[in-house]
């Protein structure tokens, strides 16, 4: 047993296990604009892998048969996989929820020009991910210049009518610190993002998340190159909360890679960690709806993070 799976039956008397089913998430793939330092699948330009059609259709026909809420779609930059607007009409027929995880910034390539739009016709709510809401900072992060098309992007979607508060066209915004540290309190963050972005550029969004920098990816990468990667690990242990095992993603939330295989969330992924289903291998085409509800999550040292200190939740 790791470490992270003692420290759970310390506090619970019981493995971590699933509560249920509401979202199926899919990587369709590593593919990105950008190359992010704190990025977990390394995704970048040169990715090659995606999703393909059969697979995403698979996806849909789950969501039909079964009562699973939201679709949340992430990668990479999902909306460069050749099969996402069609994933996305095919999902918004099933009528559940649509999340897409983009990175703004992809709005401007050549053809998803009038993504904002696509996703106000399809009733896609968003979570963008905005490291901090200073230019220095993002363009360290992911690049010169990736700041200003973010703060156009966001404006868009405010225009469209993103952010305004109610139950459709939701903006949610992501910050993961710049180091090897966990995040201040998401609620104090939220406070600063919003007077922040609403004072220099009249921007509004509904939420935002606060996540620790996974050690995996090019972060972990980082972390071993600057000999802290023990470090990091050793605060993220110290700052472990019972209080968050209710509330991890995974406890209700499947990840379906690209290539269609099943884990319990896309970190696991990252570690090649399959979901505990009782097949070998564990793959989308197998979908068994009340196993996959109920079943044992698989767990590693990754995990200290998501349930450090306020959580990943």
């Amino acid at each position: 047993m790791n470490t992270f799976g003692e420290r759970v039956l310390a506090a619970q008397s019981k493995p971590l296990t699933a509560c249920g089913l509401k979202t199926l998430q899919l990587n369709l793939g590593y593919r990105c604009t950008m190359a992010c330092k704190h990025c977990h699948v390394s995704a970048g330009p040169d990715r090659k892998e995606s999703m393909d059609r059969e697979t995403a259709e698979m996806a849909v026909s789950v969501l039909k048969a079964h009562d699973i809420d939201t679709l949340d779609l992430t990668g990479g930059a999902p909306e460069l996989n050749p099969s996402f607007r069609r994933l996305v009409r095919q999902a918004k027929s099933t009528g559940k929820k649509i999340i897409v995880r983009t990175n703004l910034t992809v709005f401007f390539e050549r053809g998803m020009e009038d993504l904002p739009e696509f996703y106000r016709d399809h009733d896609v709510d968003i979570i963008a991910s905005l490291p901090h809401y200073t230019a220095a900072s993002v363009d360290r992060v992911r690049g010169e210049g990736a700041f200003g098309k973010s703060i156009a992007s966001l404006r868009r979607l405010n225009d469209l009518g993103y952010g305004a508060g109610g139950d459709a066209r939701q903006l949610h915004l992501v910050y993961n610190p710049p180091g090897a540290f966990l995040p201040s309190s998401q609620a104090a963050l939220e406070e600063q993002y919003r007077g922040e972005l609403l004072s220099a550029f009249d921007i509004v969004f509904d939420r935002l998340y606060a996540f620790a920098n996974m050690p995996l990816g090019r972060f972990g990468d980082f972390l071993l190159r600057t000999h802290t990667y023990e470090h990091y690990m050793a605060m993220m242990e110290k700052a472990f909360n019972p209080g968050t095992l209710d509330h991890l993603m995974c406890r209700s939330l499947l990840s379906v890679g690209w290539d269609g295989t099943l884990y319990d969330c896309d970190f696991n992924q990252v570690r090649g960690l399959t979901a505990d289903t009782g097949a070998a291998p564990p793959h989308l085409s197998r979908f068994d709806y009340d196993t996959l509800s109920t079943r044992r999550i698989v767990t590693g040292g990754h995990c200290f993070v998501c349930a450090a200190g306020q959580g990943s939740t």
